[in-house]
């Protein structure tokens, strides 16, 4: 999967709604490694940014306090927006990011003087989502999805009012399922500073926005939330709902909502591992952490996580994402020790 770094416009239920502080001890060189540093060092780490990256790095850091002692973390999940705000103000050591920093954000770490490394840690799909009761649709497109949630939909309450709209759109975003049914649209998502809705604005929204002359969003009419738990509850409370979330949460919550199916100009395909790996499911997009580069060169606690971290990458198979490949780990792994 070919990364981007351009701007992408902006996961367990405990995890991602709660901060979670963490401790642990230890100290080491800048190598990689799988084993826990030495005992003895003190040392503090602070994570912040996307909820959906939080639970692997929670999951590293509480393995990591268990091996070592009194070191203390705080990993939290605000969101990929806000964690980067924070990080390029020199708040945090590392940033947990659902999607690629943007220009806006590598001027504002220049401009604060923040030096960093990129790490690519998993991948992810975003899931579209609705009711478990919704039999209507099991596949939505590009298109679809544009008319039920992009730019021109505001002020649509009824899925029937979006059919006028998709009956305008061009080809090649996939087959449209209109007309729709004459049933209650109620939309819950994520909001502007998670990087959940930076990617699925990009990756499914921005293209026919652009084309029909639009803003790349989405309508802003809707309840937006960047706790995933509080979005599955939305999905859950009406029968026609519809909303998107990571591939993981929704997988979490399989039993609570329905994952339909997505046609991004390819036919309908559903969101897997394995999909997600060969890219052909259309919504995919992998996940990051940033590591503050003069902090890591200060902070002994700082370095031996990072090398921890990027000695248990599969940490992100067992919280529900897709694990890098052999290839991909090493490149990580490179992309550290040669900063």
């Amino acid at each position: 999967m070919q990364l981007s770094r351009a701007r992408l416009r902006p996961a367990l239920p405990v995890l991602a709604a709660l901060p979670l502080v963490l401790a642990a001890c230890g100290a080491g060189e800048a190598s990689t490694r799988t084993d826990a540093p030495d005992d003895g060092a003190s040392g503090s780490v602070f994570v912040s940014g996307s909820s959906t990256v939080e639970p692997i790095t929670a999951l590293v850091a509480e393995r990591f306090r268990e091996e070592t002692g009194d070191f203390d973390y705080t990993v939290e999940g605000p969101g990929t927006g806000d964690g980067f705000a924070l990080f390029c103000n020199g708040e945090t050591d590392i940033s947990d990011a659902s999607r690629p920093i943007s220009e806006e954000e590598i001027a504002a770490c220049a401009d604060a003087g923040v030096e960093y490394t990129e790490i690519l840690v998993a991948y992810d799909g975003l899931a579209v989502v609705t009711s478990a009761a919704n039999e209507e649709m099991g596949c939505l497109s590009f298109a679809d999805l544009y008319a039920l949630l992009g730019p021109e939909s505001r002020g649509f309450t009824s899925w029937a009012d979006a059919n006028a709209l998709a009956g305008e759109l061009p080809g090649g975003y996939g087959e449209l399922h209109a007309p729709y049914p004459d049933a209650e649209l109620i939309v819950t998502a994520p909001g502007e500073e998670s990087g959940t809705f930076d990617s699925f604005v990009e990756i499914v929204i921005a293209g026919l926005a652009e084309e029909r002359g639009q803003d790349e969003t989405t309508r802003p009419d809707y309840v937006a939330s960047p706790n995933d738990n509080v979005i599955i509850e939305g999905i859950t409370g009406s029968p026609s709902s519809l909303g998107w979330v990571g591939l993981a949460f929704a997988t979490e919550n399989s039993e609570l909502v329905k994952v339909v199916e997505v046609d991004g100009g390819d036919g309908c395909v559903a969101p897997s591992d394995a999909t997600v790996v060969d890219e052909s499911y259309p919504i995919s997009r992998p996940l990051f952490i940033y590591v503050n580069e003069a902090r890591a060169e200060e902070n002994a606690a700082v370095r031996d996580f990072v090398d921890y971290y990027l000695g248990h990458l599969d940490a992100a198979g067992e919280v529900g994402y897709v694990n890098l490949s052999d290839e991909e780990m090493a490149a990580s792994r490179a992309a550290w020790e040669g900063r």
